[in-house]
């Protein structure tokens, strides 16, 4: 059953930084010495992130950086070595910055698809970077004015595909459901779990992660010409257990990167697309515009390099990186959202990668 997006609505913290600015950040939390932080440089340098949003307040990230000002706030660093503030205390500041996030780009999407939120029959909620009950589900059910009766689910602990999960979730209810009218919100806080100190296995990721929020409207579908969700694939590479993994630990949650994760995306992803097309009468080739997530530079390459797709098939993708950073979950929303506006050609697919490896995707017409 194809289901129509009726409209999408993204969000951003108001703080915004420069790639100097969170160079500066790195060297002052990671580094332990010059070296170091020529290393951390470098990396910033070639992260394709231009610039990100994150929650912390101008003079609190101030404080933090700079050792400026006297901003009273626990995600100061005690000296070197330091691991920083603790998971109950990032999850405090999740459960504060969290749902006015979620409800402005809610209100973005509801407002884009002309339905009433009354009208609202299932909500569905994306998140890896924190964990509340009562969560962001029933802060948004309170704040946007949602029926009591809205069927709520929620997508947790999924990683950069989290949304496209979501939206899998999405197109079942509907189907299930036809009357049904789905409001799905992603909203990660990834700068909460920055890794203080000198960890290389975890410096990527603090160079590719931001915050943001995205959402959806999704119905049945109707006359008017719009985009379509039109079927969802998903594949464990084999062999990739631990490639890519997300642990909850004392000082917020470590992701693990493995340098395998390049050559199984490379070897894999092109057989899987191929057999999953083909069951909606498709092929690669005949794809004419790609959602691809970008975990970073190197993931769009091995996509594009795998499938044999020109470097501007990923145009979008790599602009939304540049301009956001990695929003985990929130991301591919972000590039639907620019894709959509700009009535890209379809069919789309919508491509991410999360724990195991794994891949997930949706495919729009």
């Amino acid at each position: 059953m194809h289901v129509e997006l009726l409209g999408i609505g993204t969000a951003t913290p108001p703080l915004r930084i420069d790639r100097s600015e969170s160079i500066d950040a790195a060297r002052a939390l990671c580094a332990e010495d010059d070296d170091h932080g020529e290393l951390l440089a470098s990396l910033y340098r070639q992260s394709g992130v231009d610039a990100r949003h994150v929650v912390y307040r101008p003079e609190e990230f101030r404080r933090i950086v700079y050792g400026e000002g006297d901003c009273n706030t626990p995600f100061v660093a005690k000296g070197v070595g330091d691991p920083g503030p603790s998971t109950a205390v990032r999850m405090e500041r999740f459960e504060a910055e969290a749902l006015p996030l979620a409800e402005e780009a809610s209100r973005v999407a509801l407002g884009r698809s002309g339905v009433d939120p009354g009208s609202i029959t299932h909500l569905v909620t994306v998140s890896c970077t924190g964990l509340a009950a009562p969560g962001v589900d029933l802060g948004l059910m309170g704040r946007l004015g949602l029926s009591p009766t809205v069927e709520r689910t929620h997508v947790g602990f999924m990683g950069c595909h989290g949304a496209l999960n979501g939206l899998r979730v999405a197109r079942g209810l509907i189907a299930a459901e036809p009357g049904a009218r789905v409001l799905l919100c992603s909203v990660e806080l990834c700068s909460l779990h920055y890794s203080y100190g000198w960890n290389p296995r975890r410096m990527v990721g603090n160079a590719l992660f931001a915050d943001g929020a995205a959402a959806v409207v999704l119905g049945p579908p109707s006359a008017r010409p719009a985009w379509r969700l039109a079927a969802n694939g998903a594949c464990l590479f084999p062999g990739s257990e631990g490639a890519m993994a997300w642990h909850v630990r004392d000082h917020g949650f470590e992701m693990v990167l493995s340098t395998r994760v390049p050559g199984l995306i490379q070897k894999h992803v092109g057989p899987w697309l191929e057999s999953w097309l083909s069951r909606s009468g498709l092929a690669v080739a005949d794809v004419r515009s790609w959602a691809v997530h970008p975990g970073g530079p190197r993931v769009l390459a091995c996509v594009t390099e795998a499938l044999g797709l020109p470097a501007e098939s990923v145009a979008t993708s790599r602009s939304v990186l540049a301009r956001y950073g990695n929003m985990s979950s929130a991301t591919v929303l972000f590039i639907l959202d620019e894709l959509s506006r700009a009535d890209a050609p379809r069919p789309c697919v919508a491509l991410g990668f999360g724990p195991g490896l794994a891949a997930e995707g949706a495919l729009f017409r």
